[in-house]
C-alpha cells in the first residue's frame, strides 16, 4: 500500500509556509492573504480491501468540469483549478483561508490495480476514484488438509 503513497517536498513547504502565516495573523490580530495564483493539495482517504483500491479526495466548491484525472505511466494524477468565487469585489478582506489556484495530486499505482477498469464519481465536493485488482492480487485462501 505504501507505493499509492509519494513524498511531496512542496507539501511539506507549503504546510511551513501555512504555519508561519498563522503565526503572523494572530500576532496581528487579523490577515490579509493573498488568493490569486494560490496552489493548494486537496485532502485525500486511501483505503484498501480485497479487491479494491478506494481514494476519496476533498474538493469542497468545485465542480466535476474543473476536476481532471490522468494514468500515464504507472502514475495517477488528479489535476483542476478552484476559480476564487467572489462575483463583488471587496476591497476590505480581513481573512481569507479557503485556498484557490490550481492543484495536482499524483500517486504511483501498483501494477496489480486493472487501469481499464478504473471508475470515478464527483459528488458534493467528494471525488471518489475506485481502483480495482487483478485477480493476481487478491488474497487466497489456501486449505490444510490435517492428517
Amino acid at each position: 500500500m505504501k507505493s499509492l503513497i509519494k513524498f511531496s517536498p512542496r507539501r511539506e513547504l507549503s504546510s511551513l509556509h501555512k504555519t508561519m502565516d498563522e503565526l503572523f495573523e494572530d500576532a496581528l490580530g487579523f490577515g490579509k492573504r493573498g488568493f490569486i495564483d494560490r496552489s493548494f493539495e486537496p485532502l485525500v482517504d486511501i483505503y484498501e480491501d480485497k479487491d479494491t483500491i478506494e481514494l476519496k479526495v476533498e474538493l469542497p466548491g468545485m465542480d466535476q468540469k474543473d476536476v481532471k484525472v490522468v494514468i500515464e505511466n504507472n502514475v495517477l494524477q488528479i489535476k483542476g483549478e478552484k476559480k476564487f468565487e467572489d462575483e463583488e469585489k471587496h476591497e476590505n478582506y480581513h481573512k481569507i483561508e479557503r485556498y484557490y489556484g490550481t492543484f495536482s495530486r499524483s500517486f504511483t499505482l501498483p501494477n496489480t490495480i486493472k487501469q481499464e477498469d478504473i471508475k470515478a464519481s464527483f459528488e458534493k465536493g467528494l471525488l471518489k476514484l475506485t481502483l480495482p485488482k487483478s485477480e493476481e492480487a487478491k488474497p487466497k485462501t489456501i486449505e490444510i488438509d490435517v492428517k
